[in-house]
């Protein structure tokens, strides 16, 4: 499809507009994948709150720096590049490292979050740690069997004083 500069010029504001606002972009390889995996991955990561598609390089580089991001690698803008913009970084990063495993053809090259580049080791460091909803759960455990050991500590002494007057009790009666 062939846009013209006008249309060029409107992606890349756009697209430069999705990157600031999410914040956090994976940038893959998709050579060998057919539409079809293509897809599958889409809908694997619209949990995620990520949007994946195919973008050309020239509109991403041009994004890129109307977004005031730099550091990028030159090689990301070498062949066929995709895109997901947007969504929890661990959970699209682990959604992504999963459907790699199954389908080769797709190559993980870098990611952006924060004002950070993630090379592809990284990336699968980051698929690791787990979602913002599964370290929340966690650490709510955490902050819970913590609330309660210190209930139980703070009612034993109560609990064993109640122990010794009804011994005492007892022993008076009897």
């Amino acid at each position: 499809m062939n846009l013209t500069k006008d249309q060029k010029k409107q992606k890349s504001q756009d697209l430069a507009t999705e990157i600031t606002a999410a914040g956090t972009m994976f940038f893959t390889a998709y050579q060998g994948l057919k539409f079809v995996d293509m897809a599958e991955l889409r809908a694997q990561l619209i949990p995620t709150g990520s949007k994946f598609r195919v973008e050309r390089n020239a509109i991403v580089d041009h994004a890129l720096r109307q977004a005031k991001i730099e550091g990028a690698d030159e090689k990301l803008f070498q062949g066929p590049t995709a895109i997901a913009v947007g969504g929890d970084i661990a959970a699209v990063a682990k959604a992504l490292v999963d459907f790699q495993k199954k389908f080769a053809a797709l190559k993980l090259r870098a990611c952006y979050s924060d004002g950070v580049w993630y090379n592809e080791e990284q990336v699968k460091q980051l698929a690791t740690i787990g979602t913002k909803e599964e370290n929340l759960s966690k650490l709510a455990g955490v902050l819970y069997s913590t609330v309660a050991q210190s209930a139980q500590v703070l009612q034993a002494p109560i609990r064993d004083f109640a122990y010794v007057i009804k011994a005492l009790e007892e022993k008076q009666g009897k």
